[in-house]
């Protein structure tokens, strides 16, 4: 099944099928569940249709995309032509559909255009999904003057209200369109008689809120402020934000991944209104709605940063204060209380890196000032001694860059991000004991997880301190990267021994004789995007965008991994933290140094 997306900072629409332009469900994050809550339908929530001369026409829609984010179709059958907009206006708790029909034969026609639904369901998510079986309710509303879905488990948790008309007297906004309900079931029509050429069309909003009031009125806003403006301010919104490279197909993953990673690995909660970070608001990707800080501050941050550098500082503070008692613990709640335990040593490093890149970007130090920072960053320092081996300064971890236990604990990778982290706080803290500690970590990186392999040096992935070490690379965290953070030169030589070992043939998860020859791990044994994006940011830029341009992702989004022949999403669809870094990735390389914006 393919699926087109779209969403904003409050509502996600992940599942909107390419094959009928159903809405198989919707989903917003809410913070004191500390979840993502979905409604759906037994096959779909929301669907549109049309109907000439009685007969309900099947759709064979043909897809656009405005700015690369704002899904619409086409359907023309029998001189009929029929679109489909599917908009989610900025700053907006809702979205709208558009709905219009023209007449192209010479003789009068009788056209209907309607969105069908059904509410049979709500999930509450975070990896898994558990059904919320109790509170669902539907009833009349005036504040619509149509209906109200509405889970009541005992007290408000949040409503969902249609809207197609202002009904008060000194409003002149009335479509004349129709609607029905039975329980949880919905119509929402319009009709009219059309000439040949004629064409007329139908708009409707849909608020969603904490209660019946909240979700009726925000339908109403966007009802007053018309679909013509909300487009225009939408439209002119991501405008503004879009980033532009010479290579046409390139430009349209680049920006498709851009705002998908910007709308779906953050946004703000329904009930408390504050922004959060998640792995990927769509519930096709296999741990959704869940917090990593690798996953959120050193991939999709940095995509964030090149686009909006406000909200970033917001979502910056928003991390730090919510989930800095916990950094680098494996996952967590969008509320900062632990998921999944387990200590990471590259998450403990990616919010003193995020912050510096942040600070190098925009040149605001003031964010610095911020008491729950200072005291994150002093914590950091606290937790990182804790992992230091008693006589040498490397530093152990629990679990490897792609959550799964190590071999050996003292990971070359995650070492280079400790150092980084102390070059970067020596800076800020005006700390000489933090750049002598920065040099030893570089030297003991040098000493001990430098290694012999046939005859060459090359930087081993993991070592035990013991004389044990291990031949091996994770996309989520890999040896191609240490140019990339400043560790050594693109013409070191250890560096350019490990490139050549784990890109070749004889190195398994390299998929050296492939089509995509980029290289996999352990915990999905396939080509990783991720692997592309490092590619791309070690000097292997030309081959990286070859194997792209071989690969769908996910129908054009970034995944977890491709099958190394056919291209196609072999895991982790709707990736969200992967599509931030491939679409910086690609800006790093093709835009940055180019002089495009």
């Amino acid at each position: 099944m393919q699926y087109q997306v779209t969403g904003n900072e409050y509502i996600s629409l992940p599942k909107i099928r390419e094959s009928d332009g159903a809405i198989e469900q919707i989903s917003f994050m809410y913070m004191s569940l500390k979840s993502m809550l979905e409604m759906k339908g037994d096959d779909y929530f929301i669907k549109p249709y049309i109907i000439c001369d009685g007969e309900r026409l099947s759709l064979c829609p043909v897809w656009e995309r405005k700015h690369f984010w704002i899904p619409s179709f086409t359907n023309n059958q029998r001189g009929i032509s029929f679109r489909c907009t599917y908009l989610t206006p900025i700053e907006e708790r809702g979205f709208g559909i558009r709905l219009e029909a023209k007449n192209e034969t010479v003789s009068c026609k009788e056209i209907t255009v309607s969105v069908s639904g059904e509410w049979t369901q709500t999930l509450h998510t975070v990896n898994e999904s558990i059904e919320l079986s109790t509170g669902r309710k539907h009833k009349k509303s005036t504040w619509n003057n149509m209906f109200v879905f509405q889970q009541v488990p005992g007290i408000p948790l949040m409503a969902f209200a249609p809207i197609v008309g202002d009904n008060q007297p000194f409003s002149e906004i009335d479509q004349g369109a129709n609607w029905v309900q039975d329980g949880f079931s919905y119509s929402i029509y319009k009709t009219c008689t059309l000439q040949q050429n004629e064409s007329f069309k139908l708009d409707i909003f849909f608020g969603v809120g904490y209660e019946e009031v909240a979700a009726a009125t925000s339908a109403l806003k966007m009802l007053r402020h018309g679909f013509d403006a909300m487009l225009h301010k939408t439209e002119k919104w991501l405008a503004a934000r879009e980033k532009h490279v010479d290579l046409r197909k390139i430009n349209k993953i680049l920006n498709t991944n851009l705002f998908f990673c910007l709308f779906f690995s953050s946004g703000r909660t329904i009930d408390t209104e504050e922004l959060c970070m998640v792995t990927s608001r769509s519930p096709r990707y296999y741990v959704s709605a869940a917090y990593w800080d690798r996953d959120s501050l050193l991939w999709a941050f940095p995509a964030i940063l090149l686009i909006d550098s406000a909200y970033a500082k917001e979502l910056l503070i928003s991390v730090f204060k919510k989930q800095g008692r916990n950094f680098g613990i494996h996952s967590r709640f969008i509320d900062g209380t632990v998921l999944e335990p387990g200590f990471e040593l590259d998450e403990l490093c990616a919010p003193v890196i995020a912050l510096y890149r942040y600070v190098n970007h925009t040149n605001d130090y003031t964010i610095l000032e911020h008491l729950k920072i200072v005291d994150a960053l002093e914590s950091i320092l606290l937790k990182l001694e804790s992992r230091k081996h008693p006589e040498i300064e490397l530093y152990s971890t629990f679990l490897q860059p792609t959550d799964d236990m190590h071999n050996y604990p003292y990971l070359t990778y995650n070492n280079v991000l400790v150092w980084k982290t102390f070059i970067i706080l020596s800076k800020w803290f005006r700390n000489p004991q933090l750049v002598k500690k920065a040099d030893n970590v570089k030297k003991a990186i040098e000493k001990y997880c430098v290694l012999i392999h046939e005859g060459k040096q090359i930087f081993a992935w993991s070592v035990d301190l013991l004389g044990n070490w291990d031949i091996y690379d994770e996309p989520p965290g890999s040896l191609q990267l240490l140019p990339y953070y400043g560790f050594c030169a693109f013409d070191d030589t250890v560096w350019k021994n490990t490139q050549d070992l784990i890109r070749d043939k004889r190195y398994p998860l390299s998929f050296a004789s492939h089509r995509i020859a980029e290289i996999g791990c352990k915990h999905a044994p396939h080509p990783w995007i991720l692997s592309i994006c490092n590619s791309l940011l070690s000097g292997y830029a030309d081959d990286a965008i070859k194997h792209l341009m071989l690969t769908s992702m996910d129908n054009g989004i970034a995944c977890e991994s491709v099958h190394e022949d056919t291209g196609e999403c072999t895991t982790g669809a709707a990736f969200a933290t992967c599509a931030g870094f491939l679409a910086y990735s690609l800006y790093y390389v093709l835009g940055m140094n180019s002089g495009n914006n």
